[in-house]
């Protein structure tokens, strides 16, 4: 018997939706929060997805752990809590190619792609739903960068560090759009809290 789950790295709880997965294979669920937990402690504060494959004869199961989904990963790189939810005006983190190509060597095994070429095009693709720039340019002009060879020779040598230089100022360049993102989201509040105001008389 087979049963997936996706649980909080290293901090499974249980709960109803767990005992009810679990209920019916009639095994200690105490034990397997116990084994995911130990399992899953690399991935804390990521969802992962976990198989747990169970001998309802035995109650014996096995853990299995996958790697998180991209956009998990993505999250945890760059320290981002949610995605943009408004991707065209706002952007919430300037990722560099090395921490894109880092996130494609962690995720490359998951993934359906013959090189990691094609692996980091893919996490690139991620950083669009996200609302992450890399390389202080949207996603999309990334992907076809990519396309054209701009990054092969960082892709080639697996690069996964950012020099200190070039992290400086892919941050300034950020911080500079927050304020204009800041004041774009402002100046949205005021024109929606006029147009409540107007919609009341």
């Amino acid at each position: 018997m087979q049963i997936k789950l996706l649980v909080e790295g290293g901090s499974m709880q249980p709960g109803p939706a767990l005992s009810q997965k679990l209920g019916p294979a009639g095994i200690n669920i105490g034990q397997v929060i116990k084994k995911v937990n130990d399992e899953t402690k690399a991935f804390k504060g990521l969802k992962v997805p976990v198989e747990l494959e169970v001998d309802t004869g035995t109650k014996e199961f096995e853990v299995k752990v996958f790697s998180p989904p991209v956009s998990e990963l993505l999250k945890k790189e760059f320290g981002v809590e949610k995605a943009s939810g408004a991707q065209k005006k706002f952007q919430v983190a300037n990722a560099s190619i090395e921490q894109i190509i880092s996130v494609a060597k962690t995720k490359m095994a998951n993934l359906l792609c013959n090189d990691l070429k094609s692996a980091v095009k893919l996490v690139v693709g991620s950083c669009v739903s996200l609302g992450v720039l890399v390389e202080s340019k949207s996603a999309k002009e990334i992907e076809q960068e990519i396309d054209e060879g701009k990054y092969d020779k960082e892709i080639q040598e697996e690069k996964t560090e950012t020099s200190e230089e070039k992290r400086a100022e892919l941050d300034t360049y950020f911080q500079d759009l927050k304020k204009q993102q800041d004041k774009l989201l402002e100046q949205e509040k005021v024109e929606q809290a006029a147009k409540e105001e107007k919609a009341k008389k």
